[in-house]
């Protein structure tokens, strides 16, 4: 057996038998990522319940009840008819209700009225803006069709209708629709779940912890005279460093997966393709090597290996937007992301889950490969100090 591979495999599993590795590179990762899951797993849809108060009990009013009980809103709103407008501000002020509508007398009326409906009065709550702002959206959206229907009769009148029959232009216009409208149409893309972004978010982010572990080993097995011990047997220094570089790739490659996988069958997160997914996992394992040589590099202790690896990392994951929405970011800190290879991964991630084609996937992946390279050259430039 090659000796980089011995080396690599006592490595391995000496990091396997280590607690605090198992926990930062599997418990943790998938802990948290399953209490996000839980915490905004209810953020992916909306759905309320709101009030309505119907003072009309006309067919406007009537016609109205029925757009809101629709089969196209029933996975929006839940309509609750209430008695009074006290009642439904009652329900509204105690969140037992998102908003409620009060349908203003005589709205049937003014149907057959030259002059302006009375307007629909929703209530809402700051507590719950988005049923408010929902609810608001669909009284305009009513309205504005009421408007185009009167409008619609009137004109017919106007032309010479005779006004006998106002109940039969009534009904026609009835059945017309704006000739401007919202209509949901596949749009070739896939709505991104909240896990399936801090699924991977939270995967990179405890892989990026282990450059601190991998780091810290090495001084650990200089201190303690391992690598000295390796070093009079018969093995030449790039076996040494080859076979600790597989170790850690390896071992990054093993959790970031073990991840992917878990929280894709319990957790259903999407990271994408597995091909792509693959790629990106050995990817991100690759710069993890990187990191960790260049962290080792320029520490001379241990204690400063810990210091250097903290500071890596967490510098990474705030601008790379491990913990939001890169998306959602300021602009600043969306170009400041792609400098870093996890907000690279990110994007990749996320283009995957949301249905992009795997081609989305390569810019990300030649970035991070560059990422991991460019760690890796500058860690070999600076490699007389370690050698010191």
């Amino acid at each position: 057996m090659p000796v980089a591979l011995v080396i690599a495999l006592k490595d391995l599993r000496q990091r396997l038998r280590d607690r605090s590795a198992l926990i930062l590179g599997f418990v943790a990762p998938l802990a948290v990522a399953g209490l996000i899951s839980l915490a905004f797993g209810g953020v992916d849809t909306f759905h309320a319940d709101v009030a309505v108060v119907d003072h009309d009990t006309g067919p406007v009013s009537a016609g109205f009840t029925a757009f809101l009980t629709s089969p196209a809103l029933a996975d929006v709103v839940t309509v609750r008819r209430v008695d009074s407008d006290a009642a439904a501000a009652r329900m509204v002020r105690d969140g037992t209700v998102g908003a409620a509508f009060v349908v203003p007398a005589g709205w049937s009326g003014a149907m057959h009225g030259s002059g302006p409906a009375p307007d629909v009065t929703v209530l809402a709550s700051a507590d719950s803006p988005v049923a408010g702002q929902v609810a608001t959206s669909l009284a305009e959206a009513f309205s504005a069709q009421l408007d185009a229907d009167r409008l619609s009769v009137a004109a017919a009148l106007a032309a010479g209708t005779a006004p006998t029959r106002t109940a039969e232009l009534t009904a026609a216009a009835a059945q017309g629709r704006l000739p401007e409208s919202v209509v949901e149409r596949p749009a070739g893309t896939k709505v991104l779940s909240a896990r399936s972004y801090y699924a991977p978010a939270m995967g990179i982010f405890f892989l990026l912890f282990s450059i601190g572990f991998g780091a810290r080993s090495f001084f650990q097995e200089r201190s303690a005279g391992t690598l000295d011990r390796i070093a009079a047997a018969p093995v030449g220094p790039g076996a040494i460093l080859l076979g600790k570089s597989l170790a850690t790739f390896a071992y990054g490659a093993i959790s970031l997966g073990t991840v992917a996988v878990a929280t894709s069958l319990v957790f259903h997160a999407d990271w994408g393709p597995p091909p792509m997914v693959v790629a990106l996992v050995l990817a991100l394992s690759f710069t993890l090597v990187g990191l960790t040589a260049l962290v080792i590099t320029v520490a001379r202790t241990e204690r400063q290996a810990d210091g250097v690896a903290a500071m890596l990392t967490f510098g990474l994951v705030l601008l790379g937007g491990n913990f939001i929405f890169i998306s959602a970011a300021p602009p600043t800190l969306r170009t400041l992301s792609l400098f870093t290879p996890n907000g690279w991964a990110l994007r990749a991630f996320t283009d995957l889950a949301g249905g992009a084609g795997w081609t989305a996937a390569l810019p990300p992946l030649l970035a991070i490969l560059a990422f991991g390279a460019a760690a890796m050259g500058a860690a070999v430039l600076l490699r007389r100090r370690v050698l010191a």
